[in-house]
C-alpha cells in the first residue's frame, strides 16, 4: 500500500501519467480537463518527467501528434472534454485503426448547444463505437489506479488498442480526495517499459495505414473488433495482478447490496456514490434495492452484467447523455441489447438525469426507484422518463 495523501484527482491523474513514465504528451487545454496537462507541462518543464510535451493549436492536432509518437514506438497521452473531444473524432478512429495504444483521460462534460462547462457523459458516449477500450472511474483513486492499469493493458501484444479513461467533470476532476499513491519502483514492477511491435522508423520507412480496399477493409474491421473484444481478458489479468499488489479489486461490472434485489439501479461514474447512500435509506425502509455499477464500458461486459442483473424483477439504468431520437440514453440501450437473447430477463427501465452537470440527488433516486416500482405494477410507460425537469 502506498502512501496517503491528499490531491486533487485532476493531479492525480498527472502524478500517474509521471508514474507510468509517459515518453510524449500532447494536448489541447479545455475546461475541465486542463488541470491535467497544464501540471504534465509543469513536470516536464521542471525535469520532473522525461517526456515530450507537444503544445498545438487544437485538440484534432493534440490527438494526430499522439497518433504520430505512439507510431514511433513513444507511450503516449493526452486529456481532452466535450467539444475538444468532437475536434478529436476523426482522429479516434484512426487510432483505433491503426492499433496505437494511446491512453487518454476524458473529464466528462456535457456537449454545446448550448453552451455548457458542466459534467455529463454526453460526450464519450458521442463516441463509445470508435473502438478504444473505455472504463468509469468513481473517486480519484480510481483515477489514479486505471490511469496506470491502461497503460499495460493498452500495450499489451495481444491488445495494442487506445484506451479511455472517464472521469466526471467538475464532480470529481475538481475535487480534493485521500488516496494511496504507489511509489516509484511499484509502479516500475508493475508497468514494465513499453515494446513497441512495429514502429515507424526514418532509417527503415514503411508506410502504415494507406488505403484499404474493399477486398481487405472488412478483414482488417474485424480484426480489430476481435482485438477489442479480447482485451477483456487482458483487463481482468491486469485488475487481478493489480489487486495482488496493491490490494484494491476492479471488475468490469461491480455491484452493492445487489445480491437479493428486486430493483437494480445502473450507472456510470461519480454519482454512484450518492446512489450508494440512497440505496442504504431505501433499504432501511425496507425496499429492496441494489447496484450495478458499469466499470468496463468497451469492451461491454456481457456475462458480466447478465449474471449481475439475472435476479432482479427490474433495472432502472440512469443515463446521463440521451440518444437524441432512439429509445432513451445508452447505457439502458446496452442493457437491453445485453439481455435480448435471454428467455427470461429483468424489466429495463431507463431514466435521464444529470444532464448539463445538474445534480442526481437522493430525491431523485427514490424517484427512479418509485417510477421502477410502478411500471412493475402496471407495465410498460415509454421508452425513457426525464428526471428533474423543471414544470
Amino acid at each position: 500500500m502506498g502512501e496517503r495523501t491528499g490531491l486533487e484527482v485532476s493531479l492525480a491523474i498527472s502524478e500517474a501519467v509521471k508514474f507510468a513514465r509517459a515518453d510524449a504528451i500532447a494536448a489541447y487545454p479545455i475546461t475541465p480537463q486542463t488541470h491535467i496537462v497544464e501540471e504534465l507541462a509543469q513536470m516536464v518543464a521542471d525535469g520532473d518527467l522525461d517526456a515530450e510535451f507537444i503544445m498545438v493549436e487544437s485538440e484534432h492536432s493534440a490527438m494526430s501528434a499522439c497518433c504520430g509518437t505512439s507510431a514511433v514506438g513513444a507511450r503516449t497521452f493526452t486529456a481532452t472534454a466535450s467539444q475538444g473531444l468532437a475536434l478529436m473524432h476523426e482522429m479516434l478512429f484512426i487510432a483505433s485503426g491503426l492499433r496505437l495504444p494511446i491512453v487518454m483521460a476524458i473529464a466528462n462534460r456535457a456537449l454545446s448547444a448550448p453552451l455548457s462547462i458542466w459534467g455529463d457523459q454526453s460526450d464519450v458516449m458521442a463516441e463509445r463505437d470508435c473502438g478504444w477500450i473505455q472504463v468509469f472511474a468513481e473517486t480519484g483513486q480510481d483515477a489514479f489506479d486505471l490511469t496506470v492499469q491502461m497503460f499495460k493493458v493498452a500495450e499489451d501484444k495481444r491488445v495494442l488498442l487506445p484506451a479511455i479513461v472517464n472521469i466526471d467533470g467538475f464532480t470529481l476532476s475538481h475535487v480534493i480526495e485521500p488516496l494511496f499513491m504507489e511509489s516509484q519502483d511499484d509502479i516500475d514492477a508493475f508497468l514494465p517499459p513499453y515494446e513497441p511491435q512495429v514502429i515507424l522508423d526514418p532509417k527503415e520507412p514503411v508506410t502504415i495505414g494507406p488505403v484499404g480496399f474493399p477486398e481487405i477493409y472488412t478483414e482488417i474491421k474485424m480484426q480489430q473488433n476481435e482485438a477489442l473484444l479480447g482485451s477483456y481478458d487482458v483487463v481482468l489479468e491486469v485488475w487481478e495482478e493489480w489487486e495482488k499488489k496493491f490490494g484494491r479489486a476492479y471488475h468490469p461490472v461491480e455491484s452493492y447490496r445487489a445480491d437479493d434485489a428486486e430493483i437494480l439501479i445502473n450507472l456510470a461514474g461519480a454519482i454512484s456514490g450518492t446512489a450508494r447512500v440512497a440505496i442504504d435509506q431505501m433499504r432501511e425502509e425496507g425496499k429492496s434495492v441494489g447496484m450495478v455499477r458499469t466499470r468496463l464500458w468497451r469492451p461491454y461486459p456481457f456475462e458480466d452484467m447478465r449474471a449481475a442483473v439475472k435476479n432482479a424483477k427490474a433495472v432502472a439504468v440512469v443515463d446521463r447523455a440521451l440518444s437524441f431520437g432512439g429509445p432513451g440514453g445508452p447505457i439502458a440501450s446496452e442493457l437491453r441489447g445485453c439481455l435480448y437473447p435471454l428467455a427470461e430477463k429483468p424489466v429495463v427501465a431507463c431514466f435521464i438525469a444529470g444532464l448539463g452537470g445538474r445534480d442526481v440527488t437522493i430525491e431523485d433516486f427514490y424517484t427512479i426507484v418509485e417510477e421502477t416500482e410502478k411500471i412493475l405494477e402496471s407495465g410498460y410507460s415509454g421508452e425513457y422518463k426525464m428526471i428533474g425537469v423543471r414544470e
